[in-house]
């Protein structure tokens, strides 16, 4: 038992020997939740209580692992255990969708289904609806992909309703195809002996409300149930939790509310806002030393969460000293942020040598080419974790493509993957002989006239290359390439060709904004399709010792030694698609308390006065969150340059001043 509670705080000791009744454990950023509930987990079994009766929830297959791992580990310690942990050791340790495929297997004759039933992956889900759409003639419209579709199924599964309920709602002309295609991907899917992810847990709930006897069976079976990330639960996986906990109540959920930011994938943080009302003589423990940021870091976190009306009541504190101020800093245009942050990790090498002690988070992965070109400028290795490379990006090579066939007509690879992606119609039978018909065109006579769609006969197939050839007799090599890049972005309508319908699809014009943007810096396009060339065909082996980018959804469980978060702007972050709507904002917000608390000793925030945005120059002002800091961008008498630096210095005395130069004169510079 010694070994269970060593190491241990207070109030993590508090939350690891309450072991019986409703407990709600808020662990703050860096609080140390995974080591609690581990411990937990450890003093249960030493208590008496089987591993196979305990049911353990976490977020990602990853997660489980580790933790089964850091488990089994604990338990030798204190039991005398030896060796790896069995493939039976905690078998109802997994995700919500892990354990639902154990008990729909175990329960699959009640249900009616195969209990070999196959699971249908995203993939296999967007083949599916394709196929359904090519079957009921929709291919055609344009305004509906498969993938859009798919999104907007799986949202409505992940609230409960049923294509009939879908149905009922909709009201115009593309709801109500979605509708006739959930219907059919239903039907087909039951046909196959399929389940897709989002069914695993709607099967499961409805296993557990039809019949009571196999609910009371597995009440009895998971005799303590703990749920880890309980603010990012759904309607369905709340209510499946709900259905299972027994009339001893033994249920633990772990949590933050002020790290909710999954709103948009059907995450519900009032649920844990809830728990007390949900289980009344809940105990409430709360988790608030944190042992990974400093004091300024911590405090400059606190008073942007300050600002949300909706949450819970805590105050993280540290033992690690007040480190190093909070840096706000003030660049010019997009190029002088990445070149500060760049020349930033260059003169902090003294104090953190390795390059993965640092990480720039930004709110859309379109913000990363200016920092991918800076560090690739100053020799800095990088890694984009949860995204690709820029010029790697499938809408970005698009378009490259069709500036590549209006440099050079033969490029038969750009061809195709226009083809591919840009056009409709056009099937590889038909490519074939349009790729005929150029290898017998002479060198002298321009490959796209009007010849040349005769050798396809009069249909979809024809019309789609009599339009490419349109565009291109509109467009010369000795354009200006970001004009280029603008009117195929239009001509070719980009906007509807990334819309699946998903969050993402704004992300995707971001990422052709800032190549309108960049191509408009070169005067030729040779020139400028060189350059992407090279950063798209750039050494990408895997260094391990390299600068993290990332957006700040995906940084969310990580932490950094330096951390910038860049693009503090309105309209970018807090992001432009949010609306004043309160709970939006709050998303927001906390999502910025998020990334600030990835920081362990040094943080910096950055915006830029101006950014070129889809052919214009946006002047841009600086962050609400920078306000709510205390920031003021102009000082009480204008602009603050206290250092004289070019740069804008907090002026908070919370925060302190500092000495930090980023452009120190040791810094070599590089062409």
């Amino acid at each position: 038992m010694n070994e269970i509670l060593e190491g241990l705080n207070k109030q993590q000791k508090e939350a690891v020997e309450t072991l019986e009744g409703p407990v709600l454990i808020l662990a703050g950023a860096g609080s140390g939740k995974t080591k609690t509930l581990t411990h937990r987990i450890a003093n249960l079994i030493s208590h008496g209580v089987k591993p196979a009766h305990i049911l353990a929830v976490t977020f990602t297959n990853k997660a489980a692992k580790e933790m089964r791992a850091r488990l089994w580990k604990l338990l030798q310690v204190e039991s005398g255990f030896s060796g790896e942990p069995p493939r039976s050791f905690m078998p109802y340790m997994g995700t919500f969708h892990g354990i639902a495929v154990k008990i729909l297997r175990s329960e699959a004759e009640a249900l009616g289904i195969d209990r070999n039933f196959v699971i249908y992956d995203t993939d296999d889900q967007v083949s599916l609806i394709r196929r359904i759409m090519k079957e009921l003639k929709m291919s055609d419209n344009k305004q509906l992909k498969p993938k859009s579709a798919q999104a907007i199924i799986s949202a409505e599964k992940n609230q409960g309703n049923g294509p009939e309920d879908y149905e009922a709602r909709a009201l115009y002309p593309n709801q109500k195809q979605i509708a006739k295609i959930f219907y059919k991907y239903e039907e087909e899917k039951r046909k196959a002996g399929a389940l897709d992810f989002d069914d695993l847990l709607l099967y499961e709930l409805e296993l557990f409300k039809k019949y009571p006897e196999i609910r009371k069976k597995w009440q009895n079976k998971f005799e303590h149930i703990l749920i880890d990330e309980y603010q990012d639960t759904n309607l369905v996986q709340y209510s499946i939790v709900r259905l299972l906990v027994n009339e001893k109540r033994n249920i633990c959920v772990v949590g933050d509310d002020w790290q909710s930011i999954y709103s948009w994938r059907g995450a519900d943080f009032t649920n844990i806002l809830h728990f007390e009302k949900d289980f009344p003589g809940a105990k409430v423990i709360k988790l608030e030393q944190n042992y990974r940021s400093t004091g300024h870091i911590l405090e400059a976190s606190q008073k942007i969460i300050n600002e949300n009306k909706t949450r819970t009541e805590k105050t993280l504190f540290t033992e690690a000293g007040e480190g190093e101020p909070v840096d706000v800093e003030s660049l010019q245009d997009e190029n002088g942020e990445a070149n500060f942050v760049a020349l930033s990790v260059l003169n902090m090498q003294k104090d953190y040598p390795d390059f993965s002690d640092f990480a720039v988070l930004y709110r859309t992965n379109a913000q990363s080419y200016a920092f991918e070109k800076a560090f690739m400028n100053m020799h800095i290795p990088y890694k984009i974790v949860g995204g690709v490379r820029f010029y790697d990006r499938k809408e970005v090579k698009d378009v490259l493509a069709i500036l590549k066939v209006i440099m050079n007509q033969r490029d038969k690879v750009s061809l195709s993957r226009i083809v591919s992606n840009v056009l409709s119609g056009i099937g590889e039978a038909s490519l074939v002989k349009v790729f005929s018909a150029m290898d017998s065109l002479s060198d002298e006579k321009p490959l796209f006239n009007e010849d040349l769609p005769e050798v396809l006969k009069a249909g979809k197939a024809r019309n789609g290359l009599l339009r490419l050839i349109n565009f291109l007799k509109k467009c010369n090599s000795g354009d200006n390439p970001g004009e280029l890049v603008k009117r195929a972005i239009e001509y070719f309508d980009f906007k509807t060709l990334t819309d699946d319908g998903t969050p993402s699809a704004e992300d995707r014009m971001g990422n052709l904004e800032v190549l309108m943007t960049t191509a408009s810096e070169y005067s030729t396009l040779d020139e400028f399709l060189a350059d992407a060339s090279l950063m798209s065909s750039a050494d990408e082996a895997v260094v391990k010792n390299s600068v993290t980018l990332m957006t700040l959804h995906a940084a969310k469980g990580l932490e950094f030694p330096v951390v910038f978060i860049v693009g503090l702007e309105e309209g970018l972050f807090p992001s432009g698609r949010c609306t004043n709507e309160e709970a939006e904002m709050e998303e927001e917000r906390r999502l910025m308390y998020v990334g600030m608390t990835r920081a362990m000793q040094r943080l910096f925030l950055t915006y830029a006065t101006s950014r070129y945005s889809y052919g214009s120059r946006n002047y841009n002002m600086p962050s609400r969150f920078l306000t709510e800091l205390g920031y003021n961008p102009y000082g009480s008498a204008g602009y603050h340059d206290e250092n004289g630096d070019g740069f804008t210095d907090f002026t908070d005395d919370d925060f302190g001043e500092s000495d930090f130069d980023p452009f120190p004169d040791d810094v070599p510079v590089f062409e």
